[in-house]
């Protein structure tokens, strides 16, 4: 689960999900969109020279600076006033320490550590600060900068327990329970981390949001009911559609047979008009090359298949010559020979294989 976590976070689903709602609010109109982004109401808690100051987020407004000096309960009454008008369930208490009570460092660990890297860090605390494990506060945040391969970059807080306890026991003091303690940086950003111990952070049970699941749910639910029922709807007219068409199907079915037959006789006996038309007979391809051969050739065989292709196999005095002789015939095209001209001791000439194509008639009026 924490590598899923990492590999999410490191992806740019996240920040392309922000752009997109930050998108769509922006089109809400202002009162709306404030509604959609109010979020939890989140108090900054703050403790300097024991004056706890409690400070609201949203709008950035100061609500109390509660002294120590006062009684306990006037102390309580004080920060239940400043927390009127804000409900329990959106309120969030952060305890906020300056960057300068924390010790920051930057580790290289296997990537390995993903898996659990807080409970990684812990056996190396000893090393990497000048305390024990038993004597901070820490936590752990994945860094988005690059590191090595087979490694990840991990940035460490850690905060001595003498400086974080009394500042949780003066909240506790006044029924300030914090929901997490966080570090704030010179510029003011937070470091988004949490020292708080697992076993100290509280557990809010979101009420409103296991309604909105139940609600959301039966949205889900509701709008399958009726994707069924318009699925199925859809279904009987193409059942209905399929019965007609089938009905007709029939009866256009002898009548189209009937058309593919007579288009298909036309077809061919165009073509055969067209073929016997277009090329010239064997009998005048055999009389063109009886006139252009020499006296010393002699063909052994010849073939011409219904493509046009003309293959002649013989004897003669000059074989490469034939090819010239044969090129000024317009019947015949693009003459060559085929293999190699082997010399016969018996008769003294050359035995080869020529072949050709026969022009067509129109081509051959073209030319």
């Amino acid at each position: 689960m924490e590598r899923a976590k990492l590999a999410w976070r490191r992806s740019p689903l996240p920040g392309f999900l922000r752009w997109w709602g930050g998108e769509l609010t922006a089109m809400l109109p202002a009162g709306l969109r404030a509604w959609v982004r109010r979020g939890p109401d989140v108090l900054w808690l703050s403790g300097i020279s024991g004056v706890a100051t409690v400070r609201r987020v949203r709008g950035g407004a100061r609500l109390a600076a509660i002294a120590p000096g006062l009684p306990v309960d006037v102390q309580r009454e004080e920060f239940a006033q400043a927390c009127a008008g804000i409900d329990p369930d959106d309120r969030r208490l952060l305890l906020v320490v300056p960057a300068s009570q924390v010790l920051y460092r930057r580790l290289l660990m296997p990537a390995a550590a993903a898996a659990d890297p807080r409970r990684v860090v812990g056996y190396e605390l000893d090393r990497q600060t000048p305390f024990k494990p038993e004597q901070v506060y820490y936590d752990v945040r994945v860094s988005a900068d690059a590191a090595p391969a087979g490694q990840m970059a991990l940035d460490l807080y850690a905060a001595p327990k003498a400086d974080i306890d009394p500042l949780l026991e003066r909240f506790d003091m006044i029924d300030a329970h914090p929901d997490a303690v966080d570090v704030q940086a010179a510029d003011g950003k937070l470091a988004g981390i949490d020292l708080l111990p697992l076993e100290r952070r509280p557990r809010r049970v979101d009420r409103r949001r296991r309604t909105n699941l139940f609600l959301g749910l039966a949205c889900v639910l509701l709008a399958v009911l009726v994707l069924s029922q318009w699925l199925a709807n859809r279904r009987a007219a193409l059942a209905e559609m399929q019965a007609d068409v089938q009905a007709m199907r029939g009866k256009a079915t002898q009548s189209e047979q009937l058309r593919a037959q007579l288009t298909g006789a036309l077809a061919a006996s165009k073509f055969l008009v067209k073929r016997k038309s277009e090329n010239p007979s064997a009998l005048e391809v055999l009389d063109d090359l009886t006139r252009r051969l020499p006296a010393n050739a002699w063909l052994d065989a010849l073939t011409l298949d219904d493509s046009g292709g003309l293959d002649i196999k013989g004897e003669a005095a000059k074989a490469a010559a034939l090819v010239d002789t044969l090129s000024s015939s317009s019947l015949l095209q693009e003459p060559k020979l085929q293999g190699v001209i082997q010399p016969d001791p018996a008769t003294g000439k050359e035995r080869f294989e020529l072949v050709a194509r026969v022009r067509q008639q129109g081509a051959a009026n073209g030319h």
